[in-house]
């Protein structure tokens, strides 16, 4: 799925058309062999915008999965390692964040500075960070009991070095897993931001802003959405069946919970 989108973003430098491209006496036209997406109400060839904006969803969603990821895991590694008021203090900023409801604190966030692509990731990085702190937390508070990091401690060996060279890198399965899974919401997040007009600004080709510019022509043209929503929907979905492959081949307990569960069925 990865493959076939970063496929989709790399034809994108090179589509049929150009995706900017104004033909007026192409307007509206419906599918058909010179044009397999039919064309929008300025005469622009869908498909070419419709893979154009693969690449900006694929930018959005891995650069705002960084930030989240990255920040994520230096705030639960830090409130795990060192636990007491420092922990306290860091997962209930978490809680903060993660009381208000995503949308709306996207929404809000979004709309206190002027649209970009740049305010949408770096939102969408603020907002991701505290369901990774809690997981990173939660497997840093297991990990720093076992032998190899006490006897790390025992020879003097500093906490950052334990941190960085014996914690985090037996963490990095699902901490991938994370990365994974919270692409697909990335890449609907940017889409439904760009629907509002807080995301990619015109004329750029988001599939979230071809959605909002088509909904008008719903009835006489219904393939300016069709095309674009369909992109997300099997976007989001890979990404999603992804990130439960690799949860599944990262975590061979849980491999097992499902045999013996599937055994005992029968």
């Amino acid at each position: 799925m990865v493959g076939a989108v970063g496929a989709a973003a790399a034809v994108g430098l090179h589509a049929p058309y150009d995706p900017l491209g104004v033909n007026l006496k192409d307007a509206l036209l419906g599918p058909s062999l010179e044009h397999p997406f039919g064309t929008d109400q300025f005469g622009r060839d869908v498909l070419s915008r419709v893979l154009y904006g693969a690449g900006i969803s694929l930018k959005v969603g891995v650069l705002s999965r960084f930030i989240a990821v990255g920040l994520g895991c230096l705030v639960g590694a830090l409130a795990g390692y060192y636990g007491g008021i420092l922990d306290r203090i860091l997962m209930r900023s978490a809680d903060v964040v993660m009381a208000y409801p995503a949308l709306l604190l996207l929404v809000a966030v979004t709309a206190a500075f002027p649209p970009s692509l740049t305010v949408v990731f770096l939102a969408l990085g603020f907002v991701g960070w505290p369901g990774v702190a809690r997981l990173v937390r939660s497997l840093v508070l297991s990990i720093r009991e076992r032998e190899f990091v006490t006897a790390a401690r025992a020879v003097g060996v500093s906490d950052l070095r334990i941190l960085m060279r014996h914690i985090l890198p037996n963490s990095l399965g699902p901490i991938i897993v994370a990365f994974t899974l919270g692409m697909g919401t990335a890449v609907m997040a940017e889409a439904g931001l760009s629907f509002l007009g807080l995301g990619a600004q015109p004329p750029e080709p988001s599939w979230g802003s071809m959605i909002s510019h088509g909904k008008d022509y719903l009835r006489s043209a219904p393939w300016l959405t069709f095309f674009p929503g369909a992109a997300i929907s099997f976007t989001v979905v890979g990404f999603n069946l992804l990130g439960d492959a690799l949860r599944d081949v990262m975590d061979p307990k849980a491999r097992g919970r499902g045999g013996r569960m599937g055994a005992n069925r029968i």
